[in-house]
Order: structure tokens, then C-alpha cells, then sequence
């Protein structure tokens, strides 16, 4: 399912601009102009390398992962060896890391269908939960420099004894402090209906200024205009 989204330089990895443009925008469903292959500072979706670790290193009960660096064209990714905490490094610096404990399953059933469920949750999360959610408290991002990074996300999972996972939202929050603020996302994991696990994602919000219906709305059309044309 990832083969056509990276590429191998001896055992780095390496993602282009067209890679992580196209993962964005057809399977996430992501259009951050960040993601663009011409943004003058592109990166390459968090969500992509979160699918990575799941194919190379399987879904164990609990996972955590910290986004500390921006991967663009130009990094050579090192996957080590697994563990219970490793890093993903470019050239020594960090740009993943994972923290794993209990059972651990590579089931490719497993595996594929926890990645498209919460690669499309995690997606599809602006404008569509963020800018209600924001809007509650009569605040809003700055449609000119709409700053959003993906800081850390964690999955709990009761059981792996299942072969096909649905994600469900739950209650998601925002604070914020002046012109910076946190999302958390929460989801819960369900299999036949039942919930065997559950989940957050974690967002740092920043140009946070006064909620204008007008820019909303000029902001939600770029948006699906960008979807339409893309």
C-alpha cells in the first residue's frame, strides 16, 4: 500500500515532493499547503511516516509518537532496529520518536487497516473539526499563515486478537493562551462494533486571532476550491 510513497537510497529512505503530495492529498485526503510540491517549505504528512513505522514495525497495544523534526525531499530516513523506544533520524537528527510496550501483532490485515482509518481521521480534521472547534471560543487561525503542527499522537489498544479496526471521534478540546493554543483529537477504536481500543492526537496551534465569520468562510472555499482543482 506505501511502496509508491518512498523510495530506497541503500537502507534510507527517501520521500519526494510528488510522494508525500500525492499520500497527502489522495489517501489522506490532506490539502495543508504545506504538502504542496511547490511550497517554498514543503514537508512531508506526519501521517505518512506514522504508516511507515506500522508497516515496518507492526501495531503493538500501547504506541506513542513525538514529530520532533520537518522531513522534506532532502532527508535520508534511518529505521533502526525495533524496540521499545527507537528514533527515526535523518543525519543524526531526530524526527520520529516511538515509544511501544505490550503485545505486538504484524498482521498485514491489522496493520493496513488501522493506517487508512486513522490516516483519513487524522486528515480530514481541518477544516472540518478544527475551525468549529476553535470557532466555540470566538477564535480562529490566521487564514494568511494558518499554522497547525502535528506534535505527538498515542493509541491504545485492549486487544490485538482482531483483524479489521474502525475509528470513531470522540470528544476533541482546544485551549489556547494568547496567540498559541493545543488541539487534542480523541478517537475510539471498534471492532464489530465493540470498542477494543482508543487514541488522541495532539495539535499546536499558533497566529491565533479574533473569529471572523467572513475570513471563515474565504478560508473554508480556498480550502475546497484547493480540493476541487488538485
Amino acid at each position: 500500500m506505501l511502496s509508491q510513497f518512498y523510495q530506497l537510497d541503500g537502507d534510507q529512505v527517501v520521500i519526494s515532493r510528488q510522494q508525500g503530495s500525492e499520500f497527502a492529498k489522495r489517501v489522506a485526503d490532506d490539502f495543508n499547503p504545506l504538502h504542496d510540491v511547490d511550497a517554498k517549505k514543503f514537508c512531508v504528512p506526519g501521517d505518512l511516516l506514522f504508516s511507515l513505522v506500522l508497516a515496518r514495525y507492526g501495531v503493538s497495544e500501547n504506541m506513542h509518537f513525538t514529530f520532533a523534526g520537518m522531513v522534506d525531499e532532502t532527508s535520508k530516513l534511518d529505521f533502526p532496529a525495533g524496540g521499545e523506544e527507537f528514533d527515526i533520524t535523518s543525519d543524526g537528527k531526530v524526527m520520529l520518536s516511538v515509544k511501544r510496550d505490550g503485545v505486538n501483532n504484524q498482521c498485514q490485515s491489522l496493520v493496513n487497516s488501522l493506517t487508512k482509518n486513522y490516516v483519513e481521521f487524522s486528515g480530514t480534521a481541518f477544516p472540518h473539526v478544527i475551525i468549529p472547534l476553535m470557532a466555540k471560543q470566538q477564535v480562529m487561525i490566521n487564514p494568511a499563515r494558518p499554522m497547525v503542527i502535528y506534535e505527538s499522537m498515542a493509541i491504545h489498544l485492549d486487544t490485538l486478537d482482531v483483524k479489521e479496526l474502525e475509528l470513531e471521534t470522540d470528544t476533541p478540546e482546544f485551549s489556547y493562551e494568547g496567540k498559541r493554543g493545543k488541539i487534542i483529537l480523541r478517537f475510539n477504536l471498534l471492532s464489530d462494533g465493540k470498542r477494543v481500543g482508543r487514541g488522541e492526537k495532539h495539535m499546536l496551534v499558533s497566529g491565533i486571532r479574533d473569529y471572523c465569520q467572513d475570513m471563515v468562510d474565504g478560508l473554508i472555499d480556498y480550502y475546497n476550491n484547493r480540493k476541487d482543482t488538485l
